[in-house]
């Protein structure tokens, strides 16, 4: 994982050094389990709407070939968000390598329903 590859973005939010390094620690299993990712984006967000309880939205897009994975998660602890978030996208990159393997080890046949017409051979 190079710095490029990750993007640690804040929104009403102070992003400090050991923030900024839970969510590295949180994001590198990403990459050990998908090779052919193109960047991660962690965009965390502190709601100021809330008056007592200020939930905390941690907010992950893998870019990767293919369409792109977006997960958001909200709790009342941003560590906790964070890593929830990291899960969400951990599920989706493992379920979408299950499904490619699933369709490469079995392919439909095509069934075409008009008669090919025969040409002869000159």
């Amino acid at each position: 994982m190079n710095d490029n590859d990750l993007i640690i973005s804040g929104r009403h939010i102070d992003l400090t050094e050991s923030l900024k390094t839970f969510v590295r620690e949180k994001v590198a299993k990403l990459f050990r389990h998908e090779e052919r990712i193109v960047r991660v984006r962690m965009e965390l967000d502190c709601d100021k709407n809330q008056n007592k309880e200020r939930p905390f939205v941690a907010k992950g897009i893998i870019e990767i070939n293919g369409p792109d994975m977006v997960v958001s998660e909200e709790t009342h602890d941003i560590h906790k968000s964070i890593d929830n978030a990291v899960d969400k996208l951990d599920r989706m990159i493992r379920r979408r390598a299950r499904l490619k393997k699933v369709k490469r080890n079995h392919p439909h046949s095509v069934e075409i329903p008009a008669e090919l017409p025969k040409t002869n051979p000159a």
